[in-house]
């Protein structure tokens, strides 16, 4: 078991600081980054759960104005937000064209189901505002769409956290190699599938 004295890591999960990475993991994520929030969120979730419980508010907040702002971008310059998609990593123009087909099959289902799969948010965002559909009706949906995932993903690392206490003894350092190993493969499984 650790000494009593909080790591530098959990001084940093304790305060202000880890909220604000998770809102500007969010936005950006939102936006243009390509690695999702869930990567704080589950060190997060490690440390303490409620700091991880704050950040998932907190990305989501980012997420959302991350998303208001591709919104905007699809409606007011759909191909050029398209052509910026097109340079993120993992995005490419058959994925956009799928999400567009998607949002006119589906609307708002889609908008929700799309990234609990994995499929950027930030396409949805522009191609919803490029079909020039509800505002209110995305911000709406993009709650669930967005805070479903990031909840999940900070109570399933605290419940594997917890299960395997005996092993780590809640080591930082221990925690942290481990989800580096997860979140490795989870994404060299991911731009092995969708591409770099």
């Amino acid at each position: 078991m650790e000494s009593e004295v909080p790591s530098a890591l959990d001084r940093f999960v304790r305060g202000r600081g880890a909220a604000a990475l998770a809102f500007v993991w969010g936005m950006t994520e939102a936006t243009f980054f390509f690695l999702v929030p869930d990567v704080i969120l589950t060190l997060l979730a490690c440390r303490a759960i409620r700091p991880a419980l704050k950040g998932t508010v907190a990305a989501l907040a980012g997420a959302l104005i991350g998303g208001s702002i591709m919104y905007g971008f699809g409606l007011y310059a759909p191909e050029g937000a398209r052509a910026f998609l097109d340079h993120v990593p993992a995005i490419s123009p058959d994925l956009i064209a799928s999400v567009e087909a998607q949002i006119d099959r589906r609307g708002l289902y889609a908008v929700m189901l799309g990234p609990l799969r994995g499929t950027p948010y930030k396409i949805y965002a522009v191609e919803w505002g490029a079909q020039g559909r509800s505002f209110a009706g995305f911000l709406l949906i993009s709650i669930p769409a967005r805070y479903v995932r990031f909840l999940l993903s900070a109570l399933i690392a605290r419940a594997i956290a917890r299960l395997i206490e005996p092993l780590t003894h809640t080591s930082a350092r221990v925690e942290i190699l481990i989800l580096a190993l997860v979140w490795i493969a989870f994404y060299s499984f991911y731009f092995a599938r969708f591409g770099w």
